[in-house]
């Protein structure tokens, strides 16, 4: 029988987002249509180390997280576009296995509501 996980589609290929991962030596593992398109001046980095592509500051905080288990996010402004980037260490029993990078296109202003107060 097959297992559940190849069951799965690769629910993450056509999203409206791009979405990367790397392991726990920063090797690209899974990049998404999206990705493959935003990163193309790049080549494709599936394969690849993706710390070289990386300054210091960035490496520096790659490193924090794949040792921590930290998440980081933050927001960028990009060829005119205002993106979110999150990133979050992917586990495999319970041990850092890398990254995952989810980068997203929002509005220059986003509504923000308060669920605790509603």
């Amino acid at each position: 029988m097959d297992s559940p996980v190849n069951l799965v589609p690769d629910w993450a290929k056509e999203m409206n987002c791009a979405v990367t991962v790397c392991d726990a030596e920063g090797m690209v593992v899974y990049m998404n249509d999206k990705a493959l398109a935003t990163f193309a001046s790049h080549g494709d980095m599936r394969g690849r180390n993706l710390l070289p592509c990386h300054g210091d500051e960035s490496v520096k905080k790659i490193r924090q997280m794949l040792a921590t288990g930290e998440s980081n996010a933050y927001t960028i402004t990009k060829n005119g576009q205002k993106k979110m980037i999150y990133q979050t260490p992917w586990r495999v029993d319970g041990k850092i296995a890398g990254l995952v990078e989810i980068s997203m296109v929002v509005q220059p202003e986003m509504p923000h509501y308060d669920r605790d107060n509603q």
